[in-house]
Formats: C-alpha cells, structure tokens, sequence
C-alpha cells in the first residue's frame, strides 16, 4: 500500500459500467456509510449519502431525471454536483430553501471504478488510474461477511501481494492471475472486486468465478471462528 494518506482515503465502490448515465441509481457503502450511486445525463459519477434531506427516505428508491436525482416521497429534486434543492412539486412556485442541500461526496472513477472519497475537504489526490492492469476484465464483486482487513489478511496468505502504488492486491486464484480492490463496507461486512485478465465466457474466467466462491466462503469460515 502506498504510504500516501491521500490515496488511502478513496474507496473503490462499485465498477464505472454499473452506473448508465440519466438512468439508474445504485446502492452502495464505504466505511458503514449508505450511498447512493448514479450518473448524471452530462456522464458525471455521482456518490451521495442515501438519504432525502427533507424526510430521510433513500435516494435509491427515487429516480434520475437528467443532471437531477428526484427523492420519492414527495418528489423532491437535487442537482448533480452540489446537490442543492432545485424543485419542490408541492410549492412549484417558491424557491427552495438554499439550506436544503443532500449530503456530496467526492467521487472519481479510475481503473474501471468508481472511487468514493467520504473526507469533508477536497482529496488532494485522485486514486491512480492503474489500479488495474490495462486491458483487464472485471470478473465479479463478491460480498463477504468479514471484516476488510481479515479479508486482506486471507489474501495474503493466498499469496497475494499489495501493489507499491495503490490499494491493489495482486496474486492468482486458480493459478488465474487475479487483481482485487477490497472494499470496507460495514463492520463484518467487505466487498471484493475482482479483474483478471481472461476473457468474459472462457473456461479461465469460469474457473475463476468458481474460486472466487470457494475464496469468500474460506474467509467466512475463518472470520467466525475468530
């Protein structure tokens, strides 16, 4: 792991194909905080805490409506990157409040991610872009009940290695060449991505998805009996 505390602050949340742009919102976490992921209509990743501010209901159950994310339960409506109330369908008439704001966080994307970066200040530093290897397909997320750093502990005893420059862990499962980002998402709870660079539908990546299973339920095993 890089010594660079600007780098170790982002988290890698959920693969850059996952959000589709002006369309779907995707649940996420980092460090125990609920997010909401979506793309704006102009392309731009989005990660906001998942939570209306007017009446706490989760953004994830609203929807995108071009460079806006609209709550809904009352219909609400926030703009992408500051997140200020723009429209309240209830008063059409009346200007939002400008306290009325829904909780931004700085988000990037990198190496086929979306990275997350929960600090109050601007990060200094984007994650790198090499995280994972150029031309490397993403394989799988797998969700584990165990804690990130046991999750890191069971990878290097796999002989995983972590990369000088990012969060990457880099070793073969299956004698399949493997990089993993390891996500803190909650206490006992930790999502790993996986990218390798077989082929999508070849025996190589369906052999990987197969230790990848066997991967999390040997973490598992080994987080309950701690």
């Amino acid at each position: 792991m890089s010594a660079d505390s600007s780098i170790s602050t982002w988290h890698p949340v959920a693969p850059s194909a996952e959000l589709r742009a002006g369309a779907n919102i995707v649940a996420g976490f980092a460090e125990g905080r609920e997010l909401a992921l979506w793309r704006s209509a102009d392309g731009t990743a989005q990660a906001w805490e998942n939570r209306c501010p007017h009446r706490s209901v989760r953004f994830t159950l609203g929807q995108v409506v071009e460079n806006r994310l609209v709550c809904a339960y009352h219909g609400w409506q926030y703009a992408a990157g500051n997140g200020q109330c723009t429209h309240i369908p209830a008063h059409p008439g009346m200007p939002p409040p400008r306290n009325v704001c829904a909780k931004v966080f700085s988000a990037v994307e990198a190496a086929g991610m979306v990275w997350v970066n929960l600090a109050e200040a601007v990060p200094a530093a984007p994650p790198p872009d090499d995280a994972v290897p150029m031309g490397w397909s993403f394989c799988q997320t797998l969700t584990v009940r165990a804690d990130a750093t046991g999750v890191r502990d069971a990878l290097a005893a796999r002989g995983f290695m972590a990369d000088a420059s990012s969060h990457t862990l880099r070793g073969a499962l299956d004698h399949i060449d493997t990089a993993a980002l390891v996500l803190d998402a909650r206490p006992r709870l930790a999502f790993i991505h996986l990218w390798t660079p077989a082929a999508r539908g070849t025996d190589k990546m369906k052999a990987l998805h197969t230790a990848a299973r066997g991967l999390r339920g040997e973490i598992e095993a080994r987080q309950s009996t701690a």
